[in-house]
């Protein structure tokens, strides 16, 4: 059979298993990962169901937990309590308090871990009765941006004052990363820094991520739509609106969530800022790759590698994943 004369065959770059790993253009190493976490005031570890692998942590567990994960290369732990419903309250003034879980859980960390970097959830959600991101106005028919604001203000600087590296307003009401760096700043806390949920889109893979924080809603909750103030899943140009505005309010760190459906958007906010651009990889992403493994229908790790990589390669420079231990532990 006559050869084909082709000066240029790109094979020639696949042919070998070392030659791939030399020329791979996309790294992932732990340090770019961030595990986030459930803390709960319990006895024990609870496992969360629609969360295969995943378990609320006990406070009292969470410092021996996070040294793990230092030991395994991880750098940074996003906290995420599970607040006792008996504290929860339409106004979400659990969050205030100066003892609440998430506050005594960052202390817990930064006293006996202090070598890794804590990125606080700063939203309303998990205190609230109604499940929402704010508090609602006196009509109860929506959500109060600016009162929510600046209860999200006062937040941000108590879990500052607690050892926080990083607030992480998601939320999504306009004007909270100014309204927050202007009361950091006021308080002396200049080097605590905003990771932004700047393009957080109303999704429908959250849903795992509710039932391990207890924030989903109750069928008597409020009639609003959390897409009055998450972005609409069909939209482009708004996620590069909302991500100019978190930079000019000086934010840090700029975050897309989801991010594998939502690979678009981390190309786009890479290619507009010089800030680092992260990338929430939600439970419901993590739970259908689970789903389908325990199938037959594909391979964990290798979809595991693949979503990740892909991540990687739209422009993020962190990833909130799930995955982040398990990939550290495995390479």
């Amino acid at each position: 059979m006559p050869r084909l004369q082709l000066p240029v065959r790109p094979r020639r770059l696949r042919r070998t298993a070392a030659l791939r790993s030399m020329l791979a253009e996309t790294r992932l190493a732990p340090e770019q990962l961030i595990q986030p976490l459930f803390v709960t005031d319990g006895d024990d570890y609870e496992p969360v169901p629609s969360l295969p692998g995943i378990s609320r942590i006990p406070l009292r567990r969470l410092a021996q937990h996070c040294a793990g994960l230092l030991a395994l290369g991880l750098r940074g732990v996003a906290l995420f309590p599970k607040t006792d419903p008996a504290l929860k309250t339409p106004d979400g003034r659990e969050a205030l308090n100066p003892d609440a879980l998430l506050l005594r859980a960052t202390r817990e960390v930064k006293d006996h871990v202090s070598a890794l970097c804590v990125f606080n959830d700063i939203a309303l959600d998990p205190y609230t009765t109604h499940g929402h991101d704010g508090i609602l106005n006196a009509a109860g028919d929506d959500v109060d941006n600016d009162g929510t604001v600046e209860i999200l203000a006062q937040m941000a600087v108590l879990n500052a004052q607690a050892g926080a590296d990083f607030v992480a307003p998601s939320d999504m009401m306009d004007g909270r990363v100014a309204a927050i760096r202007a009361a950091l700043d006021a308080d002396g806390q200049e080097g605590t820094g905003i990771m932004a949920y700047s393009a957080k889109y109303a999704s429908a893979f959250y849903g795992p991520f509710r039932d391990a924080v207890g924030s989903s809603r109750r069928a008597d909750a409020a009639p609003i739509s959390k897409a009055t103030y998450q972005l609409d899943p069909a939209n482009r140009r708004e996620a590069a609106k909302e991500v100019r505005l978190d930079e000019a309010e000086g934010a840090d760190i700029l975050m897309v969530k989801p991010a594998g459906p939502y690979l678009d958007i981390i190309r786009d906010t890479r290619e507009s800022t010089s800030l680092p651009v992260a990338a929430y990889q939600v439970s419901g992403e993590y739970a259908q790759l689970h789903a389908a493994a325990e199938r037959g229908w594909l391979d964990l790790r290798a979809a595991r590698e693949e979503s990740l990589l892909a991540i990687r390669r739209a422009g993020a420079d962190l990833i909130l994943s799930y995955f982040a231990e398990t990939r550290a532990r495995e390479g």
